[in-house]
């Protein structure tokens, strides 16, 4: 099935297309149950939604947040959701993604603690004074994408046939080294103290979408104690849980992971070694076990590779400049990212698990999102760009039941965009007073930048 734009106005449109596919989606028109608390630990998340990690690249220098970081929090919270899970922080100078990526540290702790209390003002203003998300912040390095200036400065885990041909790297470039990985672990651990004294109540080891220690979990070609062996190339993602979890005994860690990349062998991960358009949930699933053993009270499911295979990551209407269309329609990779969600979900019910891939949906999102988890596929229904575009879209189907149609996420990637032409990110579409000059002039800037 080919590429299709957005074409469904009603849940019958939606059922003859999902039947036309052959997809497994369940929905369900009856969205109360997304008022629903669910408990993890001692908190309650007051409802079934949790806005997603969506990094704006308009930090201060240092990595402090900037007047539109506090902005974009002030909005989300006023929207309602019951987690909202702090955008990709760094915890290495190095390891920064941009210039103007959050970095939490000894000098910057202060803002970060003052921008969860503004934004908590914000939702309770809004709310309710009962109004208390519960909070995740996202640490993170960036490994292949570190750009701590204003030139790329990639830190690799291991050389990929496929990325390492996208980011125009040589053979003979270096290695990050086992040494070096393991000197981040203390900064982990330093950042997330400091996540837990700036009243977070829990932390993320960011392990997504081809980020260092995502790009370690396929690091099969690797020599040394981090790459090889399953036990290898899961080895610093759990000697940093387990590291956290000593030093911060009440702050919850949870993992965002890319369970499927769609990278061919051996490159990829969780991908099947003959054919990498096949999921192979084998190992992710494994992994996903020794993390519920070490304690990590929940997994955000994601996939895919923003560069590389971003119709995996992101279902979406339209590429960026100079990006292609897959052969796919949108619907498949949208049933795919929920899917493995369930087989996460099912094969360990007791953990936590968020599912992501929900915005392409528009406006037939509160039905899918309810379907799943009524299914029990999930527990929480993420949302990311649609957060973006449409910030009350929580506070909306919580009161209403339902989205207003004209304010959904189109998926045109222009957020996307922004980020490839080094610009702060947000909707150009509906928030285009501040962004749409932020997107012009980086459309003048990079005219023909892909990436």
């Amino acid at each position: 099935m080919t590429h299709e734009r957005f074409n469904l106005h009603s849940l019958a449109d939606l059922a003859d297309k999902v039947a036309e596919l052959g997809l497994d989606l369940p929905v369900c028109a009856q969205t109360e149950l997304l008022n629903s608390s669910v408990l993890v630990g001692q908190h309650h998340i007051a409802n079934r939604f949790a806005l997603q990690p969506m990094e704006g690249c308009d930090g201060t220098q240092d990595g402090r947040p900037d007047a539109l970081t506090f902005r974009r929090y002030e909005r989300f919270y006023h929207g309602g959701a019951g987690l909202v899970w702090f955008e990709a922080t760094a915890v290495a100078s190095e390891g920064r993604a941009n210039p103007r990526q959050l970095y939490l540290n000894d000098t910057t702790w202060p803002a970060f603690l003052m921008l969860r209390e503004r934004a908590l003002q914000a939702g309770q203003q809004s709310n309710g004074a009962d109004y208390l998300p519960y909070t995740v912040l996202q640490l993170t390095h960036s490994g292949r994408y570190s750009r701590p200036s204003d030139k790329p400065a990639p830190i690799i885990a291991h050389h990929d046939g496929v990325l390492d041909g996208v980011f125009h790297l040589p053979p003979d470039y270096p290695l990050i080294t086992d040494q070096e990985l393991q000197a981040l672990i203390p900064q982990y651990v330093a950042a997330a103290r400091l996540a837990e004294h700036c009243g977070f109540d829990a932390v993320d080891i960011k392990s997504c979408h081809r980020y260092l220690i995502n790009e370690l979990l396929a690091a099969h070609t690797r020599p040394g104690g981090y790459g090889g062996s399953f036990e290898n190339r899961t080895r610093l993602l759990l000697e940093i849980v387990n590291a956290v979890r000593a030093a911060c005994p009440d702050l919850a860690v949870w993992v965002r992971l890319s369970c499927y990349d769609g990278h061919p062998f051996p490159w990829g991960w969780g991908a099947d070694s003959s054919d990498e358009h096949t999921p192979d949930m084998h190992e992710p699933l494994h992994l996903v076990g020794l993390l519920q053993q070490a304690g990590v009270a929940g997994i955000n499911v994601t996939a895919g590779n923003p560069y590389f295979t971003p119709h995996i990551n992101r279902p979406y209407d339209r590429a960026v400049v100079n990006g292609k269309l897959p052969d796919e329609h949108p619907l498949i990779g949208v049933a795919r990212l929920l899917n493995l969600a369930h087989l996460v979900k099912e094969a360990y019910p007791s953990l936590l698990v968020i599912g992501s891939g929900f915005s392409w949906l528009r406006h037939l999102l509160p039905y899918v999102a309810a379907g799943v988890i009524q299914q029990g596929w999930m527990d929480l229904a993420g949302i990311g760009r649609g957060a973006f575009a449409y910030p009350d879209l929580v506070r909306d189907v919580l009161l209403t039941g339902k989205m207003n149609p004209k304010r959904a996420c189109i998926t045109c990637s222009r957020c996307t965009q922004i980020m490839r032409d080094h610009g702060c990110a947000g909707c150009a579409i509906f928030d285009r007073e501040v962004y749409g000059p932020i997107y012009a002039a980086g459309r003048v800037q990079h005219p023909a930048q892909s990436g």
